[in-house]
């Protein structure tokens, strides 16, 4: 099937940087994705965009480059709740991946256990307006509860300004819950602010909430260059992470996210973001544990 891309869609960076920063040996990328390709997996016909094609094979090629050992690869939501090309990445991982998948209530008990034979332990919720058209909260409700007699866990996608509307639902959720990005915090705005305050609230008053602290491209205004000296990347961000990183490190996660869906101004070379990590994390206990020691816990537990 022919695919054209949404008009103005970025392609993935081809050429990364080889990292400065060495990884810590079993390091985890815990938030990418596989797009197609489509003519193989074919986008959902409700999507809200058409992106370009990228293979698993693409994805293992720069996890090697990168020098990850393994993927948690999470179902993109112009795949739709057909979780096909996710579950085909997987099985070709040789065991170096895991995935988090998008699920409808029809879905059957078989089907969700040969998900998790294929290494599947996770299902997102995404509240993103713009990206996807709302589910029921009560059919979340009811397929959260179903998941949670497999181990899996809850991913959830929202932006800050909305989590004060779905506090109360999130904080009913029966499973480990995993935050995408921080909750998209408005980097402009003061860590100190009360808006970032309510985020860290949110990981203190539940302890089975945990953070993925990545995607800095997504939220910096200073974007990707380091000025005046300064070494990090999307230094805006710096503070953000850092403050997660050093109040709850044994609940985060760090994830490339390529492809990088729906990014608008820049690609990010992926070999740089790795080298924003040791800013977020400065210390080699700090990198083993939201590289290494969490996400194995989390997605590979019977290695850890």
């Amino acid at each position: 099937m022919e695919f054209t891309k949404t008009p103005g869609w970025l392609d993935w960076y081809a050429s990364p940087a080889k990292p400065r920063f060495q990884l810590p040996p079993g390091a985890v990328d815990a938030h990418c994705h596989v797009f197609g390709p489509g003519a193989e997996f074919p986008y959902a016909p409700e999507r809200k965009y058409t992106p370009c094609d990228a293979s698993k094979d693409q994805l293992f090629a720069l996890r090697d480059h990168l020098g990850f050992a393994r993927n948690v690869i999470v179902q993109a939501t112009c795949h739709g709740a057909d979780n096909g090309a996710l579950l085909d990445a997987l099985q070709s991982s040789g065991g170096k991946a895991r995935g988090v998948v998008t699920v409808r209530r029809g879905i059957s008990d078989d089907e969700l256990w040969r998900m998790h034979a294929a290494g599947v332990r996770g299902v997102r919720f995404n509240f993103v307006k713009r990206l996807v058209d709302f589910t029921p909260k009560d059919e979340l409700q009811e397929i959260a509860a179903r998941i949670a007699k497999l181990g899996w866990h809850v991913v959830i996608y929202f932006e800050a300004a909305d989590l004060p509307e779905l506090w109360d639902f999130f904080t009913a959720l029966p499973t480990t819950v995993v935050v995408d990005h921080m909750g998209r915090p408005d980097v402009s705005k003061p860590v100190d602010g009360p808006e970032f305050e309510l985020f860290l609230r949110f990981m203190r008053e539940n302890a089975n909430v945990w953070s993925k602290l990545s995607c800095p491209e997504r939220l910096s205004v200073t974007g990707p260059r380091a000025l005046d000296g300064e070494q990090a990347a999307y230094r805006d961000v710096v503070p953000f992470a850092r403050r997660v990183m050093s109040e709850f490190p044994d609940r985060v996660l760090w994830g490339t996210d390529w492809p990088h869906p729906n990014l608008k101004d820049h690609m990010p070379d992926d070999g740089l973001l790795v080298d924003f990590i040791p800013h977020i994390a400065p210390t080699p206990e700090q990198q083993r544990r939201l590289l290494v020691d969490n996400p194995m816990r989390l997605y590979w537990p019977e290695l850890d």
